[in-house]
Formats: C-alpha cells, sequence, structure tokens
C-alpha cells in the first residue's frame, strides 16, 4: 500500500494537506514534534474521511528520532512504503540579523533544511525501487524574493529549493518527481502575529491565502498527472511577486 506521510502534519498547512491527500485516497502518516492534542484532531478528522491516518511523532531535525521512528513504521508496515512525502515542517524565529541568536539560526536551518534531508534521504530508497515517488517540500515566498527580519528563514527555504532542483535531476529517471510549493501569506497560526490589514494592501488579490489552497496545489503534484512536473518552484501568493 501506498502512503503518504506529511511532516509538521497537526496544523495549518500540515493539516489541509493531510485532508487533501485523505480525499486521494492515501492513508496518512501525520508527523508532529509536540502538539499531539492537534495531530489527534488532524487524525480524526482524516479518519472521518474513511480513511486511515498513523501518528507519527518525531523531531525533523534530529536524525536518531528519524531513523528511529522511520524504522520502526517500515517493521510494522513490511509490505507497504511511504509513495508521497510533503516536507512541510518548518519554524519561524524572526529577528534582525544584527540582533539574531545562534540559537534562532541554528534551529529554524535545523527543522527545514536538515528536516528535508534526514526525512529525504530515508524514504528514497523505496520510491526509487518501486519506481514511483511524490516528494513535494514546503518553501516560502521568503526563500524566493528574502525577507527582512527572516534572514535564517529565507535561507533556509532558498537552500530546499535549489536542493530541490539537484534531487529531481537524480531521481527523474525513476519516476520520482521532486518539487516545491512557495506560499505567500497564509492565514495559519504561523502568520497569526502578522499585521494581515497591512499586508494584504499588497497582494493585487487582496487578501491572505488559504491552507486549503495551498493543499490543492500539494495534491495535484502528488498526482499520477504531475508526473511531467519536477525540479519546479510553484509560487502560491496572491500575485506578490518579486
Amino acid at each position: 500500500m501506498k502512503y503518504a506521510l506529511v511532516t509538521g502534519g497537526s496544523r495549518g498547512i500540515g493539516r489541509a494537506v493531510c485532508l487533501q491527500l485523505a480525499d486521494m485516497g492515501y492513508p496518512i502518516i501525520i508527523n508532529y514534534a509536540s502538539n499531539k492534542e492537534a495531530a489527534l484532531e488532524t487524525q480524526r478528522l482524516v479518519e472521518e474521511k474513511g480513511v486511515k491516518a498513523e501518528l507519527l511523532p518525531f523531531d525533523v531535525a534530529v536524525a536518531a528520532d528519524v531513523e528511529l521512528a522511520l524504522d520502526t513504521w517500515k517493521k510494522e508496515h513490511p509490505e507497504d512504503y511511504i509513495a508521497v512525502l510533503v516536507n512541510n515542517a518548518g519554524i519561524r524565529q524572526d529577528a534582525m540579523m544584527i540582533f539574531m541568536q545562534d540559537e534562532q539560526w541554528n534551529d529554524v536551518i535545523n527543522t527545514s533544511l536538515n528536516g528535508f534531508f534526514l526525512v529525504t534521504r530515508k524514504l528514497l530508497k523505496d520510491m526509487l525501487s518501486k519506481r514511483f515517488g511524490r516528494i513535494i517540500n514546503m518553501v516560502s515566498l521568503s526563500g524566493i524574493k528574502g525577507l527582512p527580519g527572516q534572514t535564517n528563514y529565507s535561507a533556509a527555504k532558498a537552500a530546499v529549493i535549489g536542493a530541490t532542483k539537484a534531487l529531481a535531476q537524480e531521481v527523474g529517471p525513476r519516476k520520482v518527481t521532486v518539487n516545491a510549493v512557495a506560499p505567500g501569506y497564509i492565514a495559519t497560526d504561523m502568520t497569526q502575529d502578522l499585521d494581515e490589514d497591512t499586508l494584504k494592501k499588497m497582494i493585487p488579490v487582496g487578501r491572505f491565502g488559504q491552507a486549503e489552497e495551498v493543499a490543492a496545489l500539494v495534491g495535484f503534484l502528488a498526482s499520477e498527472q504531475a508526473g511531467y512536473i519536477t525540479g519546479d518552484v510553484i509560487s502560491i501568493n496572491g500575485g506578490l511577486y518579486t
């Protein structure tokens, strides 16, 4: 059976992606780091659709945790594999660079960039041997444009964009696609501290996006129909271009 794993799947865009992929018939693995209550709610919503959902807690930034969690899952599912991976886990710790602490830099880089590497590397073998895989990396407008106060976040997401383009060329011959989705301002917990009234004046469509709109794009990239799209970065930002 082909499963879908969504890192950071308990809330916001991650939850919406879990529900979208469930609508496509994939049994869902919901990864989370600490918020079990939110993850259980996502599990409930997926199962309401008549689709199997499993919780898989681990910190994507910790190599030993990634190895243990995914090895354990594989032992419990010897006939199955994770065919769709959505690298959604990420954190913001905004600060002007002159005031940025080592931890603020390292934590953001470790979660977004190293997390992408550790989880993706672990799952590639099965995708390549089965000759089907979909890897979708959640990046950001910050990784394309760069935003002040987000040097760490912009650096992490820009690095994942470069990795997306390189990995797509490595695995394309085995029918594994690798793409990135770059949201602009999306109404989630991660943006609730932003000044929406001011920012939406900069956006041509005049509003923040919805998590479900991002999830719909992820769903298409995960589908069979998207097999000729790889190594691409698709913006979903209401027309807010650089």
